[in-house]
């Protein structure tokens, strides 16, 4: 299904995870500039960095990334709280912060924080009020301290379920798929790949959710893994052996995976923005510079 309209310019960011100390942080923040990326990105897991400190010490490592989180776990957040750090990291970055937030999905974090899991719905529902919260606070003229971006930090919403497509429809900027969704049986988070089908009908599920829309938003699609090779299949086995719920066929038609030559990983990007509509591409901290020959070739388009 592809989309007349002319496609978004491509925006690439990195989801850096891995705590490090201050001259370690920066120089890796740097890197990311370097190599292309327009955002710079953290999560929100226990035992990675802090989110907000990160980004700051990122803003100030770096002049042209956009900042953002990927994504905060609303769960661990109190609305009130929340907004207090959205505004002063808004503030000290210069206006450069994007606000990734999600549902949550591992219940050993809730567990470790004190915190209850809740039903998905449950989730969902705080995730809303909290985006609810945050835009009539942050809304406010008279809200202190003052974020720098106006009319608001731009929004991103992450997750594929019905309810929280429906939340993104209405409220975010961006909507950002998971190519992959945490099994019910387990309670570390652990994950099993969308199937390209699948991820079809979830983004057609967006669309029409979003149909009223007075400005389309953008689509992002976070990347598992990406490795230049010549042999796919070699690479792809160890998934196999991981998730037994794939053939190879699928795994190898697996969005989330950019595998192959620079060639076929470059025709597949620009396949998958025309098929569901993805410019807004995320990769994990270990990938950043296998997929950096990537980024220069797609520059501009």
């Amino acid at each position: 299904m592809s989309h007349p309209v002319s496609p978004r310019p491509f925006r690439f960011g990195v989801n850096l995870m891995t705590s490090a100390p201050a001259v370690e942080w920066r120089a890796k923040c740097r890197r990311a500039e370097e190599l292309g990326y327009d955002v710079i990105l953290v999560p929100d897991h226990l035992g990675m960095p802090a989110p907000f400190p990160a980004l700051v010490a990122a803003a100030e490592a770096t002049e042209r990334p956009r900042l953002g989180t990927f994504v905060l776990n609303a769960g661990l957040w109190n609305p009130a709280l929340l907004a207090r750090e959205v505004a002063t990291t808004d503030a000290l970055t210069g206006g450069r912060l994007e606000l990734g937030l999600g549902a949550g999905y591992v219940q050993a974090e809730h567990d470790s924080a004190g915190l209850p899991f809740g039903t998905p719905g449950e989730r969902v529902e705080h995730l809303r009020r909290t985006v609810e919260e945050l835009d009539r606070l942050l809304g406010s003229e008279s809200y202190e301290p003052r974020p720098a971006q106006r009319p608001r930090v731009p929004l991103l919403v992450g997750g594929n379920g019905d309810r929280v497509l429906r939340l993104t429809a209405e409220h975010a900027d961006i909507a950002a798929f998971g190519g992959a969704y945490p099994d019910p049986k387990s309670s570390t988070g652990r994950l099993v790949p969308v199937t390209a089908d699948r991820l079809d009908e979830r983004v057609a599920r967006y669309r029409g959710f979003a149909a009223d829309r007075k400005e389309p938003a953008e689509l992002n699609l976070l990347l598992q893994m990406v490795t230049v090779t010549q042999d796919r299949e070699a690479v792809v086995q160890p998934l196999l052996d991981r998730v037994p719920e794939i053939t190879l066929e699928q795994a190898l038609a697996l969005p989330i995976l950019l595998i192959g030559t620079l060639e076929q990983i470059t025709a597949q990007v620009l396949a998958q923005r025309v098929r569901y509509g993805f410019s807004y591409l995320t990769v994990l901290e270990p990938y950043m510079e296998a997929f950096a020959p990537v980024i220069e070739r797609l520059r501009g388009k």
